[in-house]
């Protein structure tokens, strides 16, 4: 019960550190979030709700990385595993070793695509790990040439951290994420 209430907490710092960004003046582009060990930046203005993950049924027939789907405010949204969808597209680095055992640890919570993307899909993160403007990072690269067209710039961080930037509306176009069946 205390990690739903620390996940709530951590929910609602996020939200009004957002409202005041966009109050104030500050440069927010991304969410950041870690998934199996990696750490993803997720556009800003193609990421909907975040949500604890609960309540997640699954769906016969459907590739190890699709979880399933969960009700999100009366809708049914379908969760993909990020980092297990990551590996199975060729990512070796994002697998969680065991792409068909549902991952879920205290912490792990779904982030819906924006409204405006027209697919009712989430991504499952195991980690939220708040918000990052341009300003946290250092130097930026492009991806290489073979990473998949949802792949965006590489960022580092301070610490020399790297983090890979998803892009959202690309991610829900690829035939590969629209495509759950086994």
């Amino acid at each position: 019960m205390a990690n739903r209430e620390a996940l709530r907490e951590l929910q609602a710092r996020l939200a009004s550190r957002l409202q005041a960004a966009q109050t104030g003046g500050m440069s927010v582009a991304w969410l950041a979030v870690i998934a199996a060990g990696r750490r993803y930046l997720l556009p800003l203005g193609q990421a909907g709700e975040i949500v604890p993950l609960s309540g997640i049924q699954t769906v016969p027939y459907a590739k190890g990385w699709f979880r399933g789907v969960v009700n999100i405010r009366g809708g049914l949204w379908g969760v993909v595993a990020l980092a297990d969808f990551l590996a199975a597209q060729g990512d070796t680095a994002a697998s969680t070793g065991n792409p068909t055992a549902a991952v879920m640890s205290a912490e792990a919570s779904v982030v819906t695509l924006n409204a405006q993307l027209e697919v009712n899909c989430a991504v499952q993160v195991d980690v939220l790990a708040g918000l990052r403007g341009s300003e946290a990072f250092t130097k930026s690269e492009a991806p290489p040439a073979q990473a998949p067209a949802y792949f965006g710039n590489r960022l580092f961080d301070s610490e020399g951290l790297e983090w890979q930037e998803i892009n959202l509306r690309a991610l829900a176009q690829s035939p590969q994420f629209l495509s759950i069946s086994a």
